[in-house]
Protein backbone atom coordinates (compact mmCIF):
# COMPACT_ATOMS: atom_id res chain seq x y z
CA UNK A 1 0.00 0.00 0.00
CA UNK A 2 1.23 3.49 -0.80
CA UNK A 3 0.24 6.68 1.01
CA UNK A 4 0.71 10.14 -0.50
CA UNK A 5 0.79 13.24 1.72
CA UNK A 6 2.13 16.78 1.68
CA UNK A 7 5.55 16.88 3.36
CA UNK A 8 5.17 18.55 6.76
CA UNK A 9 8.02 20.95 6.02
CA UNK A 10 6.39 21.96 2.73
CA UNK A 11 9.31 20.69 0.65
CA UNK A 12 7.28 18.42 -1.59
CA UNK A 13 5.26 15.22 -1.45
CA UNK A 14 5.87 12.43 1.04
CA UNK A 15 5.43 8.93 -0.35
CA UNK A 16 5.08 6.32 2.38
CA UNK A 17 5.67 2.81 1.07
CA UNK A 18 3.91 0.21 3.25
CA UNK A 19 3.96 -3.59 3.06
CA UNK A 20 2.10 -6.18 5.05
CA UNK A 21 4.31 -8.23 7.39
CA UNK A 22 3.97 -11.58 5.62
CA UNK A 23 5.12 -10.83 2.07
CA UNK A 24 7.82 -10.77 1.04
CA UNK A 25 9.63 -12.37 3.95
CA UNK A 26 12.84 -10.88 5.33
CA UNK A 27 14.37 -7.48 4.65
CA UNK A 28 12.81 -5.33 1.91
CA UNK A 29 13.88 -2.09 0.29
CA UNK A 30 11.97 0.21 -1.99
CA UNK A 31 14.17 1.08 -4.96
CA UNK A 32 13.43 3.53 -7.71
CA UNK A 33 14.51 6.50 -9.73
CA UNK A 34 14.46 8.63 -6.53
CA UNK A 35 17.40 6.67 -5.05
CA UNK A 36 19.25 5.47 -8.14
CA UNK A 37 17.70 1.98 -7.75
CA UNK A 38 20.08 1.29 -4.82
CA UNK A 39 19.04 -1.67 -2.64
CA UNK A 40 19.21 -0.81 1.06
CA UNK A 41 19.00 2.96 0.54
CA UNK A 42 15.36 2.95 1.72
CA UNK A 43 14.80 -0.21 3.74
CA UNK A 44 11.33 -0.73 5.15
CA UNK A 45 11.19 -0.89 8.97
CA UNK A 46 8.71 -2.84 11.06
CA UNK A 47 6.06 -0.70 12.77
CA UNK A 48 4.06 -1.38 15.95
CA UNK A 49 1.05 -2.55 13.90
CA UNK A 50 3.19 -5.18 12.15
CA UNK A 51 3.41 -3.46 8.78
CA UNK A 52 6.73 -2.37 7.32
CA UNK A 53 7.21 1.10 5.88
CA UNK A 54 9.58 3.85 4.81
CA UNK A 55 8.87 7.41 3.64
CA UNK A 56 10.54 9.35 0.85
CA UNK A 57 10.03 13.02 -0.06
CA UNK A 58 10.03 14.04 -3.73
CA UNK A 59 9.11 17.29 -5.51
CA UNK A 60 5.38 17.80 -6.13
CA UNK A 61 4.40 16.68 -9.63
CA UNK A 62 7.23 14.13 -9.96
CA UNK A 63 6.53 10.87 -11.79
CA UNK A 64 8.14 8.17 -9.65
CA UNK A 65 9.17 4.69 -10.84
CA UNK A 66 9.78 2.11 -8.15
CA UNK A 67 9.69 -1.55 -7.07
CA UNK A 68 10.13 -3.48 -3.86
CA UNK A 69 13.22 -5.70 -3.55
CA UNK A 70 13.24 -8.43 -0.93
CA UNK A 71 15.93 -10.78 0.28
CA UNK A 72 17.18 -13.27 -2.25
CA UNK A 73 16.42 -10.98 -5.19
CA UNK A 74 12.63 -11.24 -4.81
CA UNK A 75 11.01 -8.33 -6.72
CA UNK A 76 7.41 -7.23 -6.24
CA UNK A 77 5.28 -4.27 -7.24
CA UNK A 78 2.71 -1.98 -5.66
CA UNK A 79 -0.70 -3.52 -6.30
CA UNK A 80 -3.05 -1.77 -3.87
CA UNK A 81 -2.95 1.96 -4.69
CA UNK A 82 -5.53 2.77 -7.40
CA UNK A 83 -3.39 5.45 -9.08
CA UNK A 84 -0.28 3.30 -9.52
CA UNK A 85 0.30 2.18 -13.11
CA UNK A 86 2.46 -0.73 -14.18
CA UNK A 87 4.89 0.20 -16.95
CA UNK A 88 7.09 -2.70 -17.94
CA UNK A 89 8.37 -4.21 -14.70
CA UNK A 90 7.98 -0.98 -12.72
CA UNK A 91 5.25 0.62 -10.63
CA UNK A 92 4.74 4.32 -11.51
CA UNK A 93 2.89 7.04 -9.57
CA UNK A 94 2.52 10.77 -10.06
CA UNK A 95 3.57 12.21 -6.69
CA UNK A 96 1.04 14.96 -6.14
CA UNK A 97 -1.33 15.89 -3.34
CA UNK A 98 -3.54 17.79 -5.77
CA UNK A 99 -3.42 20.96 -3.66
Amino acid sequence: MLRIDRDRAGRGVRLTFVLRPEFPKGRVSVVGDFNGWRPGAHELRTRSNGTRSVAVTVPDGTSVRFRYLGEGGHWCNETEHPDVRQIGDDSVILASTGR
